[in-house]
């Protein structure tokens, strides 16, 4: 899947662009809506991100002449302004939602993939599985063994990161990049203590352990 993000602040650009890198995505960044429209006409992209005050053309006009050109990317406006006015005027211009400012990571990267979905006309499992561990991404239930634990909403965040990619090592950075938003401070060590919550929940009282530290790396769970 590629997607092309259009933003002009270098370190929100910079935290989309490698969070969706790290989630799988191949990525484009534009800084300013004339850039971004040579990028929409040369490349065949499955998404946008596309923030509404850019230099040169902005967001709003870029995606008028997207849609007049015919192009049906779907695109996921990104705007400081949140007023009701401001999300009707980008859905009206050719929008396919809105995701307002400050935001964390992870409710992006949902954002975009169901758009991806509704425009491929494929459905989202409403359950993971690993091993003997299942999570219920609708009622946000976890069992293990029949045994219910109880999460908190990070616990379950990093869960499902984790399920979504058995068998891959994922990086502290993506950790902080999917669960934080964009003002984490990357010395902190929030991603070991959330990780060590969770192994305590999910692995303490089982013989097989599912999440597995990769020194200086991150975590992986391995379903066994």
């Amino acid at each position: 899947m590629r997607v092309l993000v259009v933003e002009d602040d270098s370190t929100i650009a910079s935290f989309i662009v490698n969070g969706l890198k790290q989630s799988g995505f191949a990525v484009d960044c534009a800084a300013d809506g004339e850039q971004a429209l040579r990028h929409f006409r040369t490349v065949a992209y499955d998404a946008a991100v596309l923030d509404v005050m850019l230099p040169k053309l902005d967001g709003l006009s870029v995606l008028s002449v997207l849609r007049q050109e015919k192009c049906l990317v779907p695109v996921l406006i990104l705007s400081a302004k949140a007023s009701v006015e401001h999300r009707v005027a980008g859905l009206q211009a050719g929008g396919d939602d809105y995701l307002t400012k400050p935001f964390a990571f992870s409710e992006l990267l949902a954002r975009i993939h169901a758009l991806i979905r509704r425009a491929t006309h494929t459905a989202e499992p409403t359950t993971l599985s690993g091993g003997d561990l299942t999570i219920d991404l609708l009622s946000r239930v976890v069992t293990r063994s029949g045994h219910k634990i109880d999460l908190q909403s990070r616990e379950f965040a990093l869960l499902e990161l984790l399920l979504r990619n058995p068998g891959r090592p994922i990086t502290k950075t993506m950790i902080l990049e999917h669960i934080w938003d964009y003002s984490f401070d990357p010395q902190t060590n929030v991603v070991d203590v959330l990780a060590h919550r969770l192994r305590a929940k999910v692995d303490k009282d089982f013989p097989v352990k599912l999440i597995h530290t990769i020194r200086g790396v991150g975590y992986v769970l391995k379903p066994g």
